[in-house]
């Protein structure tokens, strides 16, 4: 996936194509900015091709958290529709699949080149067995169809025992190269969570001591 320039990506990560009342808000954005030089025209041509892409995605249900009810469609996503897929395998009874899911409906919005998707294990018993999914939640991120990395409960998340953040999901999904670019910061993304109805401090959530096995 290409990159961008870094100013371009400032402004659409400030106001994701969509979320604007007027997409000339971010021309205007640009056009303003004192740092421009020579590259303007490029940059304008830019910003120009990622709102379409964006909008291009947004209009495949890229920045939303979907649930998905049935393992064929699931495995239609992964497999020839989504480059860059989030999977959520949870049980509705469980308190930390919940904890998961909250972190996740923070992600999708802003980085909506991935698509996030949650499936109950009840709907998915093919690829629980497949997958050799026991432990609640199990997080998969998928490249390209192939599995890349894997979150058992919250194994690897935030440096603190009892606590972890969304930007430390993030950032894990990042280093598994599902996430093109980091949104959120030490102190949460103030837009990002403008946009999203997220409240402007970062959201932690405390981590309980044991994962769920749920057979």
């Amino acid at each position: 996936m290409a990159s961008i320039d870094s100013t371009v990506a400032s402004i659409i990560d400030a106001k994701p194509p969509g979320e604007c009342s007027d997409d000339d808000d971010l021309f205007d954005l640009l056009e303003n900015d004192p740092s421009l030089d020579s590259f303007r025209e490029q940059r304008l041509q830019q910003l120009h091709d990622e709102i379409s892409r964006a909008k291009h995605l947004r209009n495949q249900e890229h920045g939303t958290y979907t649930e998905v009810k049935d393992e064929k469609s699931l495995m239609d996503i992964v497999n020839t529709k989504a480059e860059l897929c989030v999977v959520h395998f949870f049980k509705s009874d469980f308190q930390r699949c919940g904890i998961m899911d909250s972190h996740l409906e923070r992600l999708a919005p802003v980085h909506f080149d991935t698509r996030f998707l949650r499936i109950s294990v009840e709907n998915a018993p093919f690829l629980v067995t497949r997958l050799k999914i026991q432990v609640l939640p199990c997080v998969i991120a998928f490249r390209r169809g192939v599995s890349v990395d894997r979150l058992i409960g919250f194994e690897g998340l935030g440096y603190r025992e009892n606590t972890f953040a969304t930007r430390d999901l993030e950032q894990r999904l990042m280093v598994a190269g599902v996430l093109v670019r980091q949104k959120f910061t030490e102190t949460q993304n103030p837009t990002s969570a403008q946009h999203s109805g997220v409240p402007a401090r970062e959201h932690r959530d405390p981590v309980t001591t044991d994962d769920e096995d749920w057979e």
